[in-house]
């Protein structure tokens, strides 16, 4: 990913990254990408009925850190309070994906890896909270 990369040459950063933002950054996409593919390969299960909850689950997690990933790469302007909020419900979002493919694990490895994921997500997002202080506007 070159989140680093385009980050730190955004005019209004000057190169001052904050690390535990660009990491959420690159695991919210990264989460995007393996909830999104684990929707479709649960589509795929024959018993797909049984993963309705799994599939519901992916692709809300999926759509959440899609929109959290593209919101706080955005450094033109200060919106914290808002890129706060949002890495707080994909933290809430990964952990509820995380938890039901979890519980499909031993099953199909497609959901073992969508856990892990989104564990990888939580975590960042959850680090990434702590570092961000709104300010009054």
């Amino acid at each position: 990913m070159h989140v680093q990369s385009m980050i730190s040459t955004h005019p209004h950063v000057k190169g001052n990254t904050n690390d535990a933002l660009i990491r959420c950054i690159e695991e919210c996409y990264d989460c995007a990408q393996t909830c999104t593919s684990c929707a479709d390969a649960c589509l795929g299960e024959d018993m797909v009925k049984d993963l309705t909850q799994c599939i519901r689950l992916n692709l809300d997690c999926a759509d959440v850190c899609a929109a959290t990933g593209a919101v706080a790469s955005r450094r033109t302007g200060s919106n914290e309070s808002v890129i706060k909020m949002m890495i707080e419900a994909c933290a809430e979002a990964c952990r509820l994906c995380g938890e039901e493919c979890a519980r499909h694990a031993q099953m199909h490895e497609h959901c073992r890896i969508c856990a892990e994921a989104c564990r990888r997500c939580e975590e960042a997002c959850r680090q990434a909270s702590g570092t961000i202080t709104p300010r009054m506007q």
